[in-house]
């Protein structure tokens, strides 16, 4: 939105500051100016690299965000450029961010319907003992049941017998 367009909609330098992207520091000096006579619009100063800023765009496009600025700095040397190399860096880096808008990754969360899938914990599961004492584990899928390796609770708990001397 137009700095001065924002100012006469809210009436405040901090909010017409937020609707511009600007400072409320910049927005007070522009409506000074306009009160003491209208300034006239400012214009861009055109920068060197401007003439090349259509090749640095098809570079980055046809390389798929992945042209480096010294090597783009490089290209434009010799295709007559004579700025620095900080200034391609900055217009290789504006044209990398308006490429990469629209590509971003995109993160959804996994939501689960009920029902729907099957979720196991890894966990002990419930212990079945059976006659003959060893403890047996049931199994969700309906294979054939596991026998645990470890002993039972009942043979642990038994006082051990020794043999007679």
């Amino acid at each position: 939105m137009h700095i001065l367009a924002a100012y006469d909609l809210t009436g405040s330098y901090r909010a017409a500051a937020k609707l511009a992207g600007c400072s409320h520091h910049t927005v007070a000096r522009v409506v000074a100016e306009r009160e003491a006579g209208g300034a006239c619009p400012r214009e861009r100063r055109p920068r060197t690299i401007d003439e090349f800023l259509p090749k640095i765009e098809e570079w980055v496009y046809d390389s798929e965000n992945t042209i480096r600025a010294d090597k783009a700095h490089e290209k434009l040397v010799a295709m007559g450029f004579t700025g620095s190399p900080r200034s391609s860096r900055r217009a290789v880096a504006r044209i990398k961010a308006q490429y990469r808008l629209g590509r971003g990754r995109v993160h959804r969360p996994w939501v689960t319907e009920p029902g729907l899938w099957l979720q196991y914990d890894f966990g002990d599961g419930p212990v079945i003992s059976t006659v003959r004492g060893a403890p047996v584990r049931k199994s969700i899928s309906g294979s054939a049941p596991v026998r645990s390796t470890r002993p039972s609770r009942q043979a642990s708990s038994a006082a051990p017998t020794c043999p007679p001397a």
